[in-house]
């Protein structure tokens, strides 16, 4: 290919690209947002109930503009859209902040709301995950990745947009968690470092089938535990132990571990 040739492919592919935002933009739309649903994030502060208003207003406004930019979807509502979103966003922040109760509560090391909110890996993850969920069971293409993706760059957390996730999720440390898009999980669901819920094949002919493991409610997953499948089910009230490997379901109140077996061998005087 010649340099010519090179330089008319580009163009011409630049012009069949759909158009969207600059991750830039959409990351300073969800910091703007969330720092507004959680003033300990900003230093800002408003001085009246019409400023908080204003900000919403505008806020949605940003949304909207974004949506427009993004012609991924010829045929989406971006007002009704914006519209739905903004009028559930109460029960988004009311959901977030289950989440800021369950860390705080199942912690030791964390000692108040404000330090969980502006240090914790786990809840950042989350946060953008409710709203880019929001946003994906509006059927908003490409935004609800590209906000989940950003989480899982700060966070090395990678939790799929259309991942069904109940109330009250706590995520300790964090860093390594994958779950993936038919993931269901429960409510009140503690997860630990590098435990991943994914699928027991890749196949790209699964796209609209359920691939990904269902997790009941109150159950512990350890660092390191892989549960795989989309018919593999963990009961409510189960504990899954470190580095365990599942591709099976467990019943209720079930306990599973693995046992490696560790040697020590000690070295012999030298004397």
């Amino acid at each position: 290919m010649s340099t010519e040739e090179f330089y008319l492919h580009i163009f011409k592919k630049q012009k069949l690209h759909e158009t969207v935002s600059s991750n830039e933009v959409i990351e300073k739309w969800i910091n703007d947002l969330l720092n507004f649903a959680f003033p300990e994030r900003s230093e800002g502060a408003f001085s009246s109930l019409e400023e908080v208003e204003s900000y919403f207003a505008r806020l949605e406004k940003e949304l909207l503009r974004i949506l427009n930019v993004t012609k991924a979807c010829d045929d989406c509502n971006n007002e009704e859209i914006v519209r739905s979103f903004f009028r559930d966003f109460p029960e988004i922040y009311r959901r977030m902040n289950t989440d800021i109760l369950a860390i705080q509560q199942g912690d030791p090391a964390a000692t108040n709301t404000f330090e969980i909110i502006r240090a914790y890996p786990g809840f950042i993850a989350i946060a953008f995950y409710r709203i880019a969920n929001a946003l994906f069971q509006l059927d908003v293409p490409l935004i609800p990745r590209l906000l989940t993706e950003l989480a899982h760059s700060k966070t090395g957390i990678d939790i799929h947009p259309g991942a069904t996730i109940g109330d009250y999720l706590c995520i300790d440390h964090g860093t390594g968690i994958v779950i993936g898009e038919t993931t269901i999980i429960g409510n009140h669901v503690k997860i630990y470092q590098g435990v991943t819920l994914g699928a027991l094949s890749v196949d790209k002919a699964m796209v609209d089938v359920k691939r990904h493991p269902t997790i009941g409610d109150h159950v512990v997953l350890y660092a390191g535990a892989t549960i795989l499948g989309g018919d593999t089910v963990i009961g409510s009230h189960c504990t899954i132990g470190g580095n365990v490997w599942l591709t099976r379901s467990v019943p209720p109140f079930a306990t599973v571990y693995h046992q490696p077996t560790i040697k020590v061998i000690e070295a012999k005087s030298k004397s």
